[in-house]
């Protein structure tokens, strides 16, 4: 055991004066922060999912009023982007026809049917909300809630009414994230 001490004890001091070689291939193996928690992020997530389960709006308190246009679109996408959809310019893929059905089985189809345009990588398609001319005195019902449910979506670019010869402001293009 005293051998061993003493080889130690001979070996630090032969080291002492040494310094490590800085190399720009050594790792780094110092320890690293985790990730930060969105904490905030999923607060607002809980709160969009609390407001939908409490009920929901009418379409006139959404601002989505009969003949009125909609239209958004994601923080930094290009305003050129948007001018096209507007246009009409880009191909739709595929279509959704909400007529006649109500808060619940709409907002249903609507999510299986962005669900499945998502997976199948389409780009543009046309969502037919009406123009709520057989709505009560509030206006039109699907038209927000079809607003309010585009802009909750992740996959969702950037929407707008429809030009005339597609439905107009009673029809959407939606722009989906590939």
């Amino acid at each position: 055991m005293e051998d061993q001490d003493r080889e130690t004890a001979l070996f630090r001091a032969a080291m002492e004066d040494v310094s490590p070689l800085e190399h720009p291939d050594t790792p780094d193996l110092r320890r690293r922060r985790p990730p930060p928690i969105p904490g905030q992020r999923r607060a607002d997530d809980r709160a969009v999912l609390r407001e939908l389960a409490e009920g929901e709006q009418d379409g006139a308190e959404l601002g989505a009023e009969l003949g009125e246009a909609l239209a958004w679109s994601r923080a930094g996408l290009h305003r050129k982007t948007l001018r096209r959809l507007r246009r009409g310019d880009f191909s739709v893929m595929a279509e959704l026809d909400l007529h006649g059905h109500t808060v619940d089985s709409a907002r249903r189809l609507l999510t299986d049917f962005l669900n499945e345009c998502h997976r199948r990588h389409m780009g543009c398609v046309r969502v037919i909300h009406g123009k709520g001319r057989r709505s009560s005195n509030a206006g039109p019902v699907l038209k927000g809630q079809v607003d309010r449910w585009l802009r909750q979506r992740d996959d969702i670019l950037a929407f707008c009414s429809a030009r005339p010869v597609d439905g107009g402001t009673g029809a959407l293009y939606v722009l989906l994230r590939r």
